[in-house]
């Protein structure tokens, strides 16, 4: 049976969540990370979503698949129709940095170098609608909870999840109501270790207005609504 789903966001640490959930033995992910079945794969039908998930285990399952954070209201409908009781967890990031990130992985996906794309390529990454859907957080959240109770979904800052891995893995323990000891017991350089990291590019100076501008409307919705602060005039 799911028991649990990460639903993103993407390029804000669901690897390295994945990574040490994996290591708790209450836990299982009998698919691995990512099943994309609710945004690729649904055309297989939900009885083939529902048997990569045993009735029998005696852990708790999950998956994570960050293109589940910009699920339309109608496929997440249908998310509860069948798992009702799913707890959900939710990672935001700078949204400026995220979407840097992004690009930069979209970057490698097109066999470019970096010094090869120009600032109106990343421009018209940063634009594209995939792109902006991930980083309007608060619109994602919206469409969530408009669907599952507030208390069926955790959400962790990326940023301050880095900064103190371990109280960020026990708050996850505490929501899915596992033993909190394994993660009290890990070794600090363990809970450091990266996982899926980017390539470490700073972000060009020349891509920073136009990045600002474009999610000045979103940061202010997040943190009016959700009050997460992203203000791009503080050091995070």
């Amino acid at each position: 049976m799911l028991n649990f789903i990460g639903i993103g966001a993407q390029k804000a640490g669901t690897t390295w969540l994945f990574a040490n959930l994996a290591k708790h033995p209450e836990l299982s992910f009998p698919a691995g990370k990512e099943i994309h079945f609710w945004d690729t794969h649904y055309k297989n039908g939900v009885d083939w979503y529902k048997n990569l998930f045993p009735d029998t285990a005696e852990k708790l399952q999950g998956e994570v698949t960050p293109a589940y954070a910009i699920l339309g209201k109608e496929r997440i409908k249908e998310v509860h129709r069948h798992f009702p009781d799913l707890k959900m967890i939710y990672i935001t990031r700078n949204p400026i940095e995220r979407a840097w990130s992004g690009a930069l992985m979209a970057l490698g996906r097109s066999e470019l170098q970096l010094g090869e794309a120009s600032d109106q390529w990343f421009i018209d990454h940063f634009r594209s609608e995939g792109s902006r859907k991930r980083g309007d957080y608060a619109a994602c959240l919206d469409n969530w909870l408009s669907v599952y109770d507030k208390s069926q979904l955790l959400i962790l800052e990326y940023e301050k999840m880095m900064a103190n891995p371990r109280k960020y893995l026990l708050d996850v323990a505490d929501f899915l109501k596992i033993n909190r000891e394994v993660f009290e017991q890990m070794r600090d350089n363990e809970l450091k270790e990266r996982h899926n990291e980017g390539a470490g590019f700073y972000l060009r100076i020349s891509l920073y207005r136009p990045l600002r501008e474009l999610y000045r409307e979103p940061i202010a919705r997040l943190n009016d609504k959700y009050q997460i602060d992203y203000a791009q005039d503080k050091s995070r």
